[in-house]
């Protein structure tokens, strides 16, 4: 009988000191992650392929790489990466010690929605109920980190294909400046994004892609709370935990309010993001040339907005997760869309678990190129938490 693999990381952070220091291997971590997806993602669905030669190779690499002295940020840290062509966009985390185990799954071919994925072994379950999709369309980086498979996985969000997941899995998602790093998406719509169980892999994978050093400490921000933005509507569940995630915050001093608030009213960007996509021959999408310019009108009073704040607070998702049926005729992505359109910087960080045992999150948008007060608010909300960290679903 072969030995257990080893536990899954704390977190990757913590992993590539122990790689660094000498205390692990990267080619034990990589065959604990490989092991771990092997036992696992038969029910869970969440590789589309697993790359066990090259990862084993890679991490080898890593070791001699940190025998020589390098100093790898990311050292031995095994990844998912999404989808099949994800590896195309990894090299700086490659280089920085990373080693990619294996494709995300993503939403199938003409899925008509994209909260959902097809891994090698079939449909992604949520790892907190596996009646539920993790959400998507980075379904499978949500659902492998979130159940322990491996501590980072990579995403893109050109609607919120980083946040819901992250949110309905219960883990930590950012999406990036739009226009920051390079995107295969035409429109403008997409960028990065990484999924991570800990604040702290949020910052290391930023400083990794930017050159950025270790952001802001935490502190106090001004920050507005909407409900739904001016437009959606959100189910009550949701919306509450959110208000009490933000009131923590509040609470903690990591947020404070503006004295007086004014309500946010953005318009429902829907039909701009659509018609942007060429999504459908709705009268909605063909009526939106004679509409008012809502793109530019959001543009003008986000930007009003982070000229007198410093954040923006609204629940990730309308809904909770729904079931593998679909979601009907509803928008998940109705508060995440408006900032691919306006390109903001975006986080979802967990807000609880719904009645229904699933988790949903807290949306938290600031000005563009402001990524590291996102992930100072990620970390102070970790920190108030509890020092125990995320769990993983169905283990103790």
């Amino acid at each position: 009988m072969s030995a257990a693999p080893p536990a899954p990381p704390s977190s990757a952070v913590g992993l590539a000191a122990a790689v660094r220091e000498g205390r692990l291997r990267a080619v034990d971590v990589v065959a604990g992650a490989l092991e771990r997806i092997r036992r696992e993602d038969r029910a869970l669905g969440a590789f589309a392929e697993v790359w066990e030669d090259a990862a084993a190779e890679r991490a080898a690499e890593v070791d001699a790489r940190v025998a020589a002295g390098e100093r790898l940020p990311l050292a031995g840290v095994p990844i998912g990466v999404k989808g099949r062509h994800g590896l195309r966009t990894a090299g700086q985390l490659v280089a920085a010690g990373c080693v990619p185990v294996g494709a995300t799954a993503v939403p199938g071919p003409g899925t008509p929605w994209q909260t959902w994925g097809v891994g090698a072994h079939g449909r992604t379950v949520n790892p907190w109920r596996a009646d539920r999709t993790p959400g998507g369309s980075s379904a499978g980086s949500a659902a492998a980190v979130a159940a322990g498979l491996v501590p980072l996985a990579t995403g893109s969000d050109g609607a919120g294909s980083v946040r819901i997941p992250a949110a309905w899995c219960g883990i930590v998602g950012l999406k990036v400046t739009n226009g920051r790093f390079p995107s295969p998406d035409r429109t403008g719509l997409a960028a990065p994004g990484v999924l991570v169980r800990y604040a702290a892999d949020a910052a290391a994978y930023w400083r990794v892609l930017s050159g950025e050093g270790q952001g802001l400490p935490p502190g106090s921000f001004t920050a507005v709370f909407s409900p739904d933005l001016g437009f959606a509507d959100p189910d009550p569940e949701p919306l509450a935990l959110a208000r009490t995630a933000f009131a923590r915050l509040v609470e903690a001093d990591v947020v404070r309010p503006p004295r007086p608030e004014t309500p946010l009213r953005l318009a429902d960007p829907a039909p701009a993001w659509l018609a942007l996509r060429g999504v459908g021959a709705t009268s909605e999408v063909r009526g939106v040339r004679g509409k008012p310019d809502v793109r530019g009108v959001n543009d003008r009073q986000l930007a009003a907005l982070f000229d007198r704040v410093d954040l923006l607070l609204t629940p990730t998702t309308p809904n909770a997760a729904h079931g593998h049926d679909g979601p009907g005729d509803r928008y998940s992505t109705a508060l995440t869309w408006a900032f691919n359109l306006s390109g903001h910087p975006a986080i979802s960080i967990p807000a609880g678990v719904g009645a229904d045992g699933c988790p949903v999150g807290l949306q938290v948008v600031a000005a563009h190129g402001r990524e590291a007060v996102l992930l100072a608010v990620a970390a102070a909300a970790e920190a108030r938490a509890g020092s125990a960290g995320p769990g993983i679903p169905g283990k103790p």
